[in-house]
């Protein structure tokens, strides 16, 4: 039987004290979003926030010739649209769903409004994107100085850690473009993994059969960056 998601399965929304969440519940919209799916490509207009709860979204960066690299991941931790109550009208880089799943949607509108109250919702939203850049530059320290196995056991424990009763569904092509590199270098980086008896991998499903393997395969990004966030938001603990 299919759970329906509540707002309160995003643990930025959760983290909210009772009278702000109440003043935004009725604008929080439910909707699907499906794997590969753009919410916004760089420079579109902002006109909704999207809080995810099963669903992941990768915000990256676009070049000239075409290539990709993701620079954050949004999943039940966090919202989608910083640029919001930042000063910007406009995304400054990609978002695209990496994993499909549920999330609640909030009227550009209505989420500065409240924000411009300087109350509870303001100061939240302030850390997360705190965390946010810090995401931003220890991914930038990743995809320059370790490797592809080291970067795809990275993701692979993040999404676990938004996701962990979900299986992770992608393809490899959208991998690649997460990951910046070649697709044949996720297929070599998926078999060791799997050879190392850390993952199951058939083409499309990654299944993570050994936690604790991943972990010391793993490169330091992965740790820095949870305790760095768990600094800065403390109300927002994974489930």
């Amino acid at each position: 039987m299919a759970v329906t998601p509540k707002p309160t399965d995003n643990r930025l929304l959760a983290a909210l004290a009772p009278d702000v969440f109440q003043r935004l519940a009725a604008d929080l919209q439910p909707v699907h979003l499906a794997l590969g799916a753009s919410l916004y490509e760089p420079g579109s207009k902002l006109q909704h926030a999207y809080f995810p709860t099963t669903a992941i979204v990768s915000l990256h960066y676009i070049t000239e010739s075409g290539a990709s690299t993701e620079v954050a991941g949004v999943g039940n931790e966090g919202m989608v649209g910083v640029g919001l109550f930042m000063g910007s009208a406009s995304m400054s880089s990609a978002a695209m769903v990496g994993t499909a799943g549920s999330a609640f949607r909030l009227d550009a509108r209505v989420l500065r409004q409240e924000f411009s109250q300087a109350g509870g919702l303001q100061s939240l939203l302030l850390l997360y994107a705190m965390a946010l850049m810090a995401q931003y530059s220890q991914n930038a320290v990743c995809n320059r100085h370790h490797s592809v196995d080291e970067k795809l056991s990275r993701w692979l424990l993040e999404t676990l850690d938004r996701n962990p009763d979900q299986p992770v569904v992608i393809t490899q092509e959208l991998m690649a473009n997460m990951l910046g590199v070649r697709r044949e270098s996720v297929t070599v980086a998926a078999g060791k993994l799997q050879q190392a008896g850390c993952v199951s991998y058939r083409r499309g499903h990654i299944g993570v059969l050994d936690r604790s393997a991943l972990e010391h395969r793993t490169c330091e990004c992965y740790g820095a960056l949870k305790k760095e966030v768990a600094g800065l938001l403390p109300s927002v603990r994974p489930r």
